[in-house]
């Protein structure tokens, strides 16, 4: 794959392999790309085709529609169980190993 990138010679790779797998692929092969920008779109495409719902607008407009995936797909970020951490000024979501 990578020799075919290379030679199609993009200014721009849009990776679209949902995360974390996209910032993986991106990072073990950044070195071997000869591509200027290289661009993780996660779930964009398959928003885009249909495949995928957004998240409701009111989520989007409040930086939430990461809580949105991770609710909609737990398995995509990580999976195993999640714990709310209770912060001084905040509330986070953390995954709880074991």
């Amino acid at each position: 794959m990578v020799e075919m990138i290379d030679r199609a010679a993009p200014d721009v790779l849009w990776v679209g392999l949902g995360t974390p797998k996209q910032e993986r692929w991106t990072h073990e092969y950044k070195s071997r790309l000869r591509v200027p920008v290289l661009v993780g779109v996660g779930a964009a495409f398959d928003m885009l085709s249909g495949r995928r719902r957004q998240a409701p607008r009111l989520i989007r407009e409040h930086g939430l529609e990461w809580f949105f995936r991770l609710v909609q797909e737990p398995a995509a970020y990580g999976g195993g169980t999640w714990s709310m951490v209770h912060g001084s000024s905040f509330t986070c979501y953390s995954r709880v190993c074991g």
